[in-house]
């Protein structure tokens, strides 16, 4: 049996064991549903022929050789990701507009006797849900920021608020980088857009409205994803809660955190290097020497007071944001950061309405 799933329950899919987007590799890699796994009815390269023959000699050739195509993939899913499935396994399906693909491997799984859901409208459904809930959309966002100068162990901090239970958003995770041009995480590629922004709506709709939600202050860019409308309106306007510490220990903090860079000489020099328009050559050949001479505390000491402590001070003066509280961190290691958190934790709580 087939359901179709329909606009108004795309995002109400607990019901389901699985989400199998059935669009080809590239198509998932650029965004999907959040959770879905990719079992594709055509590779790239299959829905690139087959889209060529539709246009250029005619559409009964075009689905006689995907219908091939589509055939031969489904009896290898069969085979593979989707052999040990037990007899009452519930699958949701989804293509791009919710028709021939997903339509057609539905026919077969439901044929085998699974309940098989296919989204309405497909892809296509989830992304407008998106962009409504994060670009056209005007309801207010109930948010809290984390503000602090750089090296204040913010995302730790804010780790360990969600693991005592505050709401937070980690657009950093999200985004797969930190932040600054020495933010990108080695083992990590960024996300695309479109994913990026997937992520972040399905994190926000779980949220409960009533209650505040915590998220570090960031600009409007993280590395290469941007922060929709919505959500960078909410944050702009949103009251913050400031935590500090003295540049020592903020320096040492940076050396831990980066550790994973501090390794590769060549990634730390092409960040230097993303910083001129804004420092002097003198600068960023002081910058590079240290670096070369793995004088890595010295380094981040020095980025700080040189860039982002005065680039932090001028984008706080140009915000009017309401103070809720500030706190003086005793010190960024785990004793210092729980201490810090629980803080933190009740002043949110205060906030709630």
């Amino acid at each position: 049996m087939i359901d179709e799933v329909p606009d108004t329950e795309v995002t109400t899919l607990a019901r389901y064991d699985e989400i199998i987007d059935v669009r080809s590799p590239g198509e998932f890699a650029e965004d999907r549903l959040p959770g879905a796994v990719n079992l594709p009815v055509l590779s790239d390269a299959e829905r690139a022929e087959v889209g060529a023959i539709y246009k250029q000699e005619s559409k009964f050739i075009a689905r006689r050789v995907g219908a091939a195509y589509v055939a031969r993939n489904v009896a290898h899913h069969l085979e593979t990701a989707l052999a040990g499935k037990p007899a009452g396994y519930r699958p949701l399906l989804y293509c791009w507009r919710g028709g021939m693909r997903s339509g057609a491997m539905a026919t077969v799984l439901a044929q085998v006797g699974w309940r098989t859901g296919v989204v309405k409208g497909g892809y296509k459904t989830w992304r407008r849900c998106v962009v409504d809930g994060l670009r056209d959309n005007d309801a207010p966002i109930n948010i809290i920021l984390l503000d602090g100068q750089t090296g204040t162990a913010k995302s730790e901090i804010l780790g360990r608020l969600a693991a005592l239970g505050v709401q937070t958003l980690d657009l950093e995770a999200l985004a797969a980088h930190r932040g600054s041009v020495f933010g990108a995480l080695s083992a990590k590629a960024q996300p695309c857009q479109k994913f990026f922004e997937s992520q972040l709506w399905n994190a926000l709709r779980a949220f409960d409205r009533n209650r505040p939600i915590l998220v570090e202050a960031e600009s409007n860019r993280i590395g290469r994803c941007e922060l929709p409308r919505r959500l960078w309106q909410a944050m702009l306007a949103a009251p913050h809660i400031v935590v500090r510490s003295d540049a020592k220990t903020r320096a040492d903090y940076l050396v831990h955190a980066y550790a994973d860079i501090t390794q590769d000489n060549a990634v730390i020099n092409a960040a230097i290097d993303r910083l001129a328009p804004y420092q002097s050559k003198e600068q960023l050949a002081l910058w590079r020497n240290m670096a070369g001479a793995a004088e890595f505390t010295a380094l981040a000491a020095s980025l700080m007071r040189d860039h982002y402590d005065p680039l932090y001070d001028r984008s706080r003066a140009r915000r009017a944001n309401k103070t809720l509280a500030e706190f003086s961190l005793g010190g960024l290691d785990s004793p210092g950061i729980k201490a810090a958190a629980e803080k933190i934790r009740g002043v949110v709580e205060r906030q709630a309405r």
